[in-house]
C-alpha cells in the first residue's frame, strides 16, 4: 500500500508549449482587462459631455 502513496516518477515541468500557452493566455487576459478600461474611461466623458449639450 506505501507504492500508491509515493509517486515511482516525480512530476515532470511543464513543457515549452504548455509555459508559453499559460503565458499567452495571461497576457490576453491582462490586454482585455486594459481594453475594457479604457472602454469604459471614453465612455464617461462622452456622457458628461453630451448632457451639456443638450441645453443649448
Amino acid at each position: 500500500m506505501s507504492d500508491q502513496m509515493t509517486p515511482k516518477n516525480p512530476p515532470k515541468p511543464p513543457s515549452a508549449a504548455q509555459t508559453r500557452e499559460v503565458r499567452l493566455k495571461a497576457a490576453l487576459k491582462a490586454n482585455m482587462g486594459r481594453r475594457k478600461q479604457q472602454a469604459r474611461a471614453r465612455k464617461t466623458p462622452e456622457d458628461t459631455g453630451n448632457n451639456e449639450n443638450k441645453g443649448q
